[in-house]
């Protein structure tokens, strides 16, 4: 059975081009442009991991990051944080994310690590 990811960036060509990157790693990938988005689904369907934008139009990621690692029925699931702010050990603290990736990113990398952090 594929890994289901969950993509939250409000960039629709960046959301557009990491969904085709992981389709290609034959992961199932469903994008959302907002938070709002993103939180109306993850009370339906937990993915094996979230790839999430830190600054989204109506929603701050590592408030969400936060939240999903102290709910019990979300807190198991990987974050992998991406952003173009370069203050990595702050967010990961503050957000209690798995992993980070600084925008703008390296296709192979970001793939990587998100192997890395579903397997």
């Amino acid at each position: 059975m594929k890994k289901t990811i969950f993509v939250v960036e409000d960039n629709d060509d960046i959301r557009e081009l990491v969904e085709y990157l992981l389709e290609i790693e034959d992961f199932e990938v469903t994008g959302f442009a907002n938070a709002s988005q993103f939180e109306s689904q993850i009370n339906n369907q937990h993915p094996d991991l979230i790839l999430l934008d830190v600054m989204l139009p109506d929603g701050n990621g590592i408030d969400i990051c936060s939240r999903l690692k102290k709910d019990q029925t979300t807190h198991q699931i990987p974050v992998l944080l991406m952003s173009a702010n370069t203050n990595v050990a702050n967010i990961i603290e503050e957000s209690k994310a798995d992993d980070f990736v600084s925008k703008p990113f390296d296709i192979d990398h970001l793939v990587k690590r998100v192997k890395l952090l579903i397997s």
